[in-house]
């Protein structure tokens, strides 16, 4: 008989996967709202890659647990975050903090930590899940931003991953730079990652 997958995840995660955030989270519940959208369009996603049931798991807690910091002070988070991150700006502070807080929790999922770490500002080297977070928390139907093309990239995820995050990093980049905002150099990196990747 195959093991019961919720044994095989940590209590956190499966916990999470079902919206109930950890004692330490921090998340108004407009922010909430918005985490349980990312969470539902990361599980539409999995459920159309045929993704096993410990997968579709770890994608819907990555929703809820990406911004369970979210609404914590920068000035109370900047001591939480690892050595290398703690001259990040404000505002991309709450992913690295939230993946430490889940490392001392005992989550050892590391594609897991490295999509809630980064999932402002991208990086190199994400896995599957990093990548469709990344877009995801773009890319929900909440977003004031949102536009029929960002619809259509949704309905397009599933069956060209890269191409749609490729996009959506473009326009990230694109408004940066017309809000004068420099561009976060993991940023860049995901950018250059991609154009080495094939299309």
């Amino acid at each position: 008989m195959a093991p019961n997958v919720y044994t095989l995840l940590h209590p956190v995660v499966v916990a999470a996967a079902r919206g109930e955030l950890p004692d330490w989270a921090v998340a108004r519940p407009v922010r909430r709202e918005h985490m349980a959208r990312v969470a539902a369009l990361l599980d539409t996603w999995a459920a159309a890659l045929g993704l096993p049931q410990e997968d579709r798991v770890r994608w819907r807690a990555v929703g809820y647990l990406h911004d369970a910091l979210r609404d914590e002070r920068p000035d109370a988070l900047r001591g939480q975050v690892p050595p290398e991150r703690r001259t990040l700006p404000d505002a991309v502070l709450h992913g690295p903090a939230a993946a430490e807080r889940l490392r001392r929790d005992g989550v050892r999922d590391e594609e897991l930590l490295a999509a809630v770490a980064c999932h402002t500002i991208g990086g190199e080297g994400l896995g599957a899940l990093g990548r469709a977070l990344y877009v995801a928390d773009y890319l929900e139907p909440g977003r004031a931003y949102g536009t029929e093309r960002h619809a259509l990239l949704r309905d397009r995820m599933p069956h060209d991953p890269n191409g749609v995050l490729r996009e959506v990093v473009g326009e990230r980049m694109r408004r940066g730079r017309e809000s004068g905002r420099p561009i976060a150099a993991e940023t860049l990196a995901l950018w250059n990652e991609l154009e080495r990747e094939p299309r």
